[in-house]
């Protein structure tokens, strides 16, 4: 099997060229500072990744309203304050000869009350208690997104990708069940991808014309149908206004949940869309050299990397190297983590995951607030 292809420049309709096909995953990693601020932690974290051959290396979530707080230790984007640190990454991350980019993310209904106080969500959620976002809210939202993406175009990143993932805020507006709005942003497909195309616009407009914008989205659970999200990446395929397209699968292989939709892979049901220019990639399961290969074979343009990017920094690098290259079985030791560039923080999340840290170090998750991310990742 011969890897090259995977070294091969990825252009985009903005802004500079991936090197190779291998893209840092947002990770959750809990290492930043209370306030938001960029740790030392942090910034070690993500630039071993870019140190180790990744053609873009990704934050974790950036939350881009305070409010909008998703687990301890999350990076932040809501304010100015927040530029020192992030113009010191993006340098990093660049100079180490990978692209930058930041996630920008709210929460929404996932935001632990004890973090935020104030939770919101499109509609009322008596699940979760919380309460529907105003009109002038929602479009105040619709700003802060923009805002954080001009944020991250002052301190040196060269794009931004939002998060309509994982149950998060954006996605919570493209769910029939968690959005029952009856104004513009509410009731029929189009009004509730509405505000996920006015950020797009918005940011579009606002930042540079090289400034590269990218979009997460999982296109089942939490809500959503899978006939409306295949429409809605088809709409923003043929518009064209981003850069790339990140689906999270969870598994790359797996069929879909939904009957009308069985027989095939769910990546298949993106890939079989019309691009233009803007170029496709998936997350889930990608832990060797053979399942990179795999995604790029089944039409892909890159693959996105997690929990693979977790056990080896250079990932990349290991795959250029050997062909059969393969993840280091789980599960793994504390100590091995900490030279992977995991700080005690960060592994403490890992044990959350069953099976991946060595059983004589696991211990039960400390926190409630833990439990709920640890399915979430790339």
């Amino acid at each position: 099997m011969s890897t090259a292809k995977l070294f091969e420049p990825l252009s985009f309709k903005h802004g500079p060229a991936m090197k190779n096909r291998f893209m840092l995953a947002p990770l959750t990693n809990c290492q930043s500072h209370a306030d938001g601020t960029l740790s030392d932690e942090e910034f070690h974290w993500l630039t071993m990744r870019a140190d180790g051959g990744f053609g873009l290396t990704m934050t974790c979530a950036a939350h881009v309203q305070a409010r909008g707080q998703g687990f301890p230790g999350q990076l932040g984007i809501f304010g100015d304050q927040h530029i020192e640190g992030l113009t010191r990454l993006a340098s990093t991350i660049k100079a180490k000869g990978s692209l930058a980019a930041v996630q920008l993310h709210h929460a929404g209904n996932r935001s632990p009350k004890d973090l935020v106080g104030d939770v919101v969500c499109p509609s009322d959620d008596p699940a979760t208690g919380a309460r529907a976002l105003t009109l002038a809210e929602v479009e105040h939202l619709r700003d802060d997104f923009i805002a954080a993406a001009k944020r991250a175009e002052r301190a040196g990143f060269d794009g931004v990708e939002l998060h309509g993932a994982h149950g998060y805020i954006l996605l919570e507006f493209l769910s029939p069940k968690l959005n029952r709005r009856e104004d513009r942003y509410g009731g029929s497909l189009e009004n509730r991808a509405r505000l996920l195309f006015e950020i797009i616009d918005g940011v579009r407009a606002a930042c540079r014309p090289d400034f590269q914008v990218g979009l997460r989205l999982s296109p089942e659970r939490f809500g959503v149908v899978l006939a409306e999200m295949h429409d809605v990446a088809a709409e923003v395929l043929r518009q064209g206004k981003i850069d790339y397209l990140d689906m999270s699968l969870w598994d790359y292989t797996i069929e879909p949940t939904d009957e009308a939709f069985k027989g095939r892979s769910l990546m298949s049901i993106f890939t079989e869309l019309p691009r233009g220019d803007v170029r496709l990639g998936v997350a889930g399961k990608i832990r060797n050299a053979e399942d990179v290969m795999k995604v790029i074979d089944g039409g892909c343009d890159y693959a996105l990397i997690g929990r693979a990017a977790i056990l080896r920094h250079d990932f990349p690098k290991r795959v250029q190297a050997d062909a059969n290259y393969a993840s280091p079985p789980l599960p793994v030791t504390a100590d091995y983590l900490a030279k992977e560039g995991l700080s005690p923080k960060f592994v403490t999340y890992m044990r959350s995951f069953p099976g991946f840290v060595a059983a004589e170090e696991q211990v039960p998750p400390h926190d409630e607030v833990m439990k709920m991310w640890m399915k979430t990742d790339g």
